[in-house]
């Protein structure tokens, strides 16, 4: 079995990269025609962990304003986003199938497990959640109460704990659940390694984090529009969020709708499966400085409308996309690259 040293995540080894076809997994930046697109990556830490020092936490790059990417901006785009959530943008980036799919990797084994699910939003992941674990167990937490108002209307989450809160500082208790599940949220985090260190915190001893995510395009157009969206991740930038945040045993799964038939080079707005276990009781071994947005601090209504605009702008774009994909994908004879 060939094995590789994942770009970006230092001092990780890796132990199994072999995807359903039999061969090895290299890296997001290699994978365009000649590897598979769909696997499992498993890491394991080489060495002792350490408390990790930040002086301030990790910002995105002015290169990417990401316009999205605030708290304030993302509220607003989910106010109207959530009339049409399950019924426009599930169907084409985040259908039952890779739900399911993506849930896997997160063992939900028994009944009883205490889960939170992290940006819950509407409730679509968490029906996939409640089908292994009794609702009465799940807490579904977002920033979002237009979102979480469309989950308290299914009649499956009607036992869920529902409850207003921000990702990247959660009302809970250290060493709380058996399992956290995050599913499209981490893109809206203005600060995804904070966002990871809280999930590290609520966990109990031997839990298990899953992150679910999008992956960063390599098309220049596909490119373009995601930075200007919102937060799309390398896969090795969440391996190091993992690995930093104290996890073992990290493992990457990728995932896509059925028609788009491997393709990544668009980007995906749900494309890997990531998931790490929590060995030692306590809070993360990562020390990072204050936030990086202050949401109580006003604003100029000007660049915020600006701002708000040119992300929904982005935003439209990978509305099209999937639309574009399905269309290669019913003309494009099955067997040749789309």
């Amino acid at each position: 079995m060939a094995s590789s040293i994942l770009s970006g995540a230092d001092n990780f080894k890796l132990l199994s990269g072999i995807s359903p076809s039999g061969s090895s997994f290299l890296g997001s930046e290699l994978h365009l025609k000649c590897l598979p697109q769909k696997g499992f990556v498993n890491f394991r830490a080489t060495r002792t962990l350490r408390p990790t020092k930040c002086s301030l936490s990790a910002s995105r790059p002015a290169s990417q304003p990401r316009f999205i990417q605030h708290k304030k901006e993302a509220f607003w785009f989910y106010r109207f986003l959530s009339i049409v959530y399950d019924h426009v943008i599930n169907p084409g980036h985040w259908t039952e199938d890779m739900r399911d799919e993506a849930l896997e990797p997160a063992e939900l084994h028994t009944r009883n497990l205490q889960v939170v699910d992290v940006g819950g939003g509407t409730g679509f992941t968490t029906l996939g959640i409640v089908k292994h674990v009794d609702a009465k167990n799940v807490t579904i937490i977002d920033q979002s109460p237009h979102q979480l108002a469309k989950a308290r209307q299914k009649e499956p989450l009607k036992e869920c704990k529902i409850l207003e809160g921000d990702a990247e500082d959660l009302p809970f208790p250290t060493d709380t659940f058996d399992r956290y599940i995050s599913a499209g949220s981490i893109e809206y985090w203005p600060d995804p390694q904070r966002g990871i260190k809280e999930a590290y915190r609520v966990l109990t001893i031997g839990g298990v984090a899953c992150v679910i995510g999008p992956v960063y395009p390599t098309f220049w157009l596909s490119r373009f529009f995601a930075d200007v969206w919102m937060l799309f991740p390398k896969e090795e930038e969440y391996i190091e969020w993992f690995k930093k945040a104290g996890f073992t045993q990290v493992k990457l799964k990728r995932i896509g709708p059925k028609w788009y038939r491997g393709v990544r080079r668009h980007g995906l707005i749900m494309g890997c499966s990531v998931t790490g276990v929590k060995p030692y009781a306590g809070e993360s071994p990562l020390q990072l400085g204050p936030k990086v947005e202050d949401v109580s601090k006003p604003v100029n209504p000007f660049v915020f409308l600006m701002r708000f605009l040119l992300g929904i702008m982005a935003a439209s774009y990978y509305v099209l996309v999937p639309i574009y994909m399905w269309l290669k994908d019913q003309i494009v004879p099955k067997g040749q690259p789309i």
